[in-house]
């Protein structure tokens, strides 16, 4: 089973730029379950996007328009959302701010293939 360390800390783990204005920590993580930060610049954006995966998350700081499927609504700090599996979601930050997703299974796409975050 590939894992994370059992710790992870914030001014050890590398942020990953995945878009303008966007980047993203990966911390915990097994073959089942994987959380990952976002943080965003006022007015970056979250692509439309889909996956396997089912993901929670929850918003750390700022505000974003959401959109899930068909739905848009915009969620603040202490707000959360569920996405299921192959639902097309994407955002737009109206505030910078940090969203903490949770993934099932984990996105190994989210690991560098060199990556020194994991034990075998």
């Amino acid at each position: 089973m590939i894992q994370s360390n059992l710790f992870q800390f914030e001014d050890t783990t590398d942020w990953q730029t995945v878009g303008d204005g966007v980047q993203r920590q990966v911390f915990g993580y097994d073959d089942k379950l994987m959380m990952v930060k976002v943080k965003f610049a006022k007015g970056s954006c979250g692509a439309l996007h889909s996956h396997a995966h089912s993901q929670v998350s929850y918003v750390e700081s700022g505000a974003f328009e959401m959109t899930m499927g068909e739905t848009v609504k915009i969620i603040r700090k202490g707000d959360g959302y569920y996405v299921t599996p192959f639902t097309v979601h994407g955002c737009v930050c109206l505030e910078d701010g940090m969203l903490v997703d949770a993934f099932s299974p984990a996105r190994w796409d989210f690991l560098p293939a060199d990556s020194e975050q994991y034990t075998l």
